[in-house]
């Protein structure tokens, strides 16, 4: 029989995330999904609150009427959370998955801080105040994923929020051209105010080469998270440790891509296209691989002094 709650988490995954949707795919099945009925109420409520389908075509709404979406995405949210019946399939998901593998509470309502932050048009000062952001919208994406993959300990729950960080860094230094034409910057400000670029003119084309150096510092400041993150493999399934070494990789290079490119990183959107993720699909495998057998023999190096919250 099918399962319509199923079915609209994966085409939710699969138009709204082509670089996690690959990677999912290696997941055994009962992880794979789980994680597409979470990423499907994670992409609602992102999507609610910036007026876009999907993650595209964001126009933004009224201040007001995103405060009451909000309101309402909280309430439905805690409703799931209590375990009463739930007639959209959204929140039915995420009612599924939370109540399956003891989602907390605050971890979901920090989900919805982080969407609040865009609500209520936060100013990020500095690196802290990024990666604060960075968390609540996907740093806590990585904690509730690895819930999904049966981690409860607390240092591998810490690597996964350290993904979940890097690949926010990550989206950040890709969209910030996108972003600030629709007057949100999460770029360090007083990064920009180095780099020379007024914070309400980071899309103007006569500041892109500064904003591009200011890019490629935000990636630099991915890649502890990333290497951090690495060692929280080795405690996951095997299938589940590609899967992830996976999406590393393909937001790891998303990335370099940005860096590499300089002022013309925003000349269109920055993906790895089909043949590169085969070849990231073959290099996950080696690394999980390589973390479930060599590095299970060692103990892990302590997590570096790196922003945490969780």
């Amino acid at each position: 029989m099918t399962d319509a709650v199923l079915d609209h988490s994966r085409q939710s995954m699969e138009q709204g995330s082509k670089s996690f949707a690959a990677a999912a795919r290696l997941f055994p099945s009962a992880i794979r999904d789980d994680a597409w009925m979470l990423y499907s109420w994670c992409r609602h409520c992102d999507d609610e609150i910036d007026g876009q389908v999907l993650g595209h075509g964001a126009v933004g709404i009224d201040p007001v009427l995103a405060g009451q979406k909000l309101d309402e995405l909280r309430a439905r949210t805690t409703s799931a959370l209590a375990g009463e019946v739930q007639t959209d399939p959204v929140f039915t998901a995420f009612q599924r998955v939370a109540m399956r593998h003891g989602i907390p509470v605050d971890e979901a309502m920090d989900l919805l801080r982080g969407f609040e932050m865009d609500v209520t048009g936060r100013r990020y000062d500095t690196l802290e105040d990024t990666l604060d952001y960075a968390y609540h919208v996907a740093g806590v994406v990585g904690v509730m994923m690895a819930r999904i993959m049966g981690v409860s300990d607390a240092p591998t729950l810490q690597r996964a929020q350290d993904l979940g960080l890097a690949f926010q860094l990550t989206n950040i230094a890709r969209d910030v051209v996108e972003d600030a034409g629709g007057g949100r910057v999460y770029l360090p400000g007083a990064w920009l105010d180095e780099a020379g670029v007024p914070r309400d003119q980071v899309a103007a084309p006569e500041h892109r080469a500064a904003v591009a150096r200011t890019a490629q510092r935000l990636v630099a400041a991915a890649e502890p998270f990333y290497a951090s993150a690495r060692w929280g493999l080795r405690d996951l399934n095997p299938r589940s440790a590609w899967a992830i070494a996976t999406a590393r990789g393909v937001y790891r290079a998303i990335g370099r891509h940005v860096s590499r490119a300089g002022p013309t990183a925003w000349d269109g959107r920055t993906s790895v296209d089909k043949a590169g993720k085969l070849v990231l699909l073959g290099r996950g495998g080696l690394i999980a691989l390589w973390c479930k057998t060599l590095d299970a023999w060692r103990e892990p190096p302590p997590r570096p002094a790196l922003w945490t919250h969780v």
